[in-house]
């Protein structure tokens, strides 16, 4: 990790998404994208298959939305939250999260 906290993954994300800018009402309410359904249908199967429990994410989403990923949108800030309990309760780590989005990007043609 080369000195990096174990979240670092998550925080560079904020140089692809940008700072926060949605802080006026009509850009709160809005419809979800389809990477934003696609986010809440995978934290339900989480739920039900008991790797993070709804109330739990909910929390944690309040909890670091407004403190550790306060600088970013939103709307993006859930999936920050859930990435970031899932690595605490070890499902998967920092290094192998890095691996999967250097991958998507090359798959997706960004990088």
């Amino acid at each position: 990790m080369n000195g990096e906290t174990p979240y670092a993954v998550l925080m560079e994300t904020l140089d692809a998404i940008g700072e926060r800018g949605d802080t006026d009402l009509p850009s709160l309410d809005r419809v979800r994208t389809p990477w934003e359904r696609r986010m809440q249908s995978t934290c339900e199967c989480l739920a039900s298959g008991g790797a993070l429990d709804t109330l739990e994410r909910r929390q944690t989403e309040d909890r670091l939305g407004e403190t550790v990923y306060r600088r970013f949108p939103v709307h993006a800030r859930s999936a920050l939250a859930v990435a970031h309990a899932l690595m605490d309760k070890g499902v998967f780590t920092e290094s192998e999260l890095r691996s999967k989005m250097a991958e998507l990007r090359v798959r997706f043609g960004e990088g």
